[in-house]
C-alpha cells in the first residue's frame, strides 16, 4: 500500500501497487528491500512456477531483493535492518555480504534490548535474491 492522499493531502484512488503493477515497472534497481513480514512468499502457479513480490521486483530489473520467508518481529527486525544498511552504506559491503554481517551479529550481541532476539526466528526469516556478488 502506498500513501492514501497526495502532495496536497487530497485522497489518492490509486494507492494499492500490485504485483502486475510491479511487474510492468522498468525499475533497475540495485536492491530493493521488503522487509514485512512472509515478503519473500507467493503462489505457485501451474506452469509458471513461484510468482510473488520478489520475482515481480526482479522482472522489472531489480538486481537484488531482501525478504522474509515468516512473520517478524517488528522491533527485533528494525535492529536488523540498522546493522544491514550500516554495513552497506558505513562499510561499503555488498547487499549479500551486509545480511550476513547483520544476521550473525544478532546472533552474537550481547547489548540487544531483548536477549530473545538472538534466536533465528528474530533475524533468519530474510533472504537476498537475486545477484549476490
Amino acid at each position: 500500500m502506498l500513501s492514501l492522499v497526495d502532495k496536497q493531502g487530497k485522497p489518492q484512488t490509486r494507492s494499492f501497487l500490485r504485483l502486475n503493477d510491479i511487474f510492468n515497472l522498468d525499475f533497475p534497481a540495485e536492491l530493493i528491500v521488503l522487509s514485512a513480514c512472509e515478503s519473500g512468499l507467493g503462489d505457485d502457479v501451474q506452469g509458471e512456477g513461484l510468482v510473488g513480490l520478489t520475482r515481480g521486483f526482479m522482472y522489472a530489473g531489480a538486481a537484488r531483493v531482501t525478504v522474509s520467508l515468516w512473520n517478524v518481529n517488528d522491533q527485533s527486525t528494525n535492529e536488523l535492518m540498522i546493522a544491514f544498511y550500516k554495513q552497506i552504506l558505513e562499510q561499503k559491503k555488498s547487499p549479500a555480504a551486509a545480511l550476513n554481517f547483520a544476521q550473525r551479529q544478532m546472533w552474537q550481541r550481547k547489548d540487544l534490548q531483548n536477549p530473545a532476539w538472538k534466536h533465528p526466528r528474530y533475524w533468519a526469516a530474510f533472504t537476498l535474491q537475486g545477484e549476490w556478488r
